[in-house]
């Protein structure tokens, strides 16, 4: 079976894969932003995938300091789908945080506040339940302390952040290194 996406027909409600599963096939920029059919966009992060954890957490950081945290929410969105259910809050919180470092960067600012602080509480509230702090090397306290302080910054400033300037270490070190 083939995982390449059927081009997208005009005629059709919507884009389809081959099991007939909606997947939109619009490019998309750097944020996730839909572009125009036939536009130039950033390449997609596939669906689907399986991977390991700390796989994972590496392709994550990776678009995250690229400035893409929407793409790192599809990396910890497929985590949470295929991990196991012991771990299903850990990566949807992640994947929260990540959505709401997208919504800081496209000028959704309070939005993006409300996500990043949804995305802490869900990730304390998997360490404390877990009795785990530093999952897969992430350091789970400066992870949830760096969501908070851009919550404040947004609400403070009220202005869009630079996602790659403000992308969170997720193996610790200096998170949001544009504050």
């Amino acid at each position: 079976m083939s995982t390449a996406p059927e081009p997208h027909d005009p005629g059709r409600e919507r884009d389809r894969d081959e099991e007939g599963r909606a997947r939109n096939q619009r490019p998309r920029d750097g944020l996730g932003r839909p572009l125009p059919y036939g536009s130039d966009g950033v390449p997609r992060q596939p669906e689907g995938l399986v991977r390991a954890p700390e796989e994972s957490v590496a392709e994550a950081q990776a678009l995250l300091d690229a400035g893409r945290p929407f793409h790192a929410h599809e990396v910890f969105e497929d985590a949470w789908k295929s991990g196991p259910e012991t771990e299903r809050g850990l990566w949807k919180g992640l994947a929260q945080l990540a959505v709401g470092l997208t919504h800081s960067a496209r000028g959704n600012t309070t939005g993006g506040a409300r996500l990043l602080l949804r995305g802490a509480g869900a990730v304390s509230a998997w360490s404390a339940e877990a009795g785990q702090e530093r999952p897969y090397g992430m350091d789970l306290a400066e992870l949830v302390a760096w969501a908070e302080a851009l919550a404040q910054l947004l609400a403070r400033d009220g202005a869009s952040v630079d996602a790659a300037a403000h992308a969170p270490r997720l193996r610790g070190g200096s998170t949001g290194r544009g504050r």
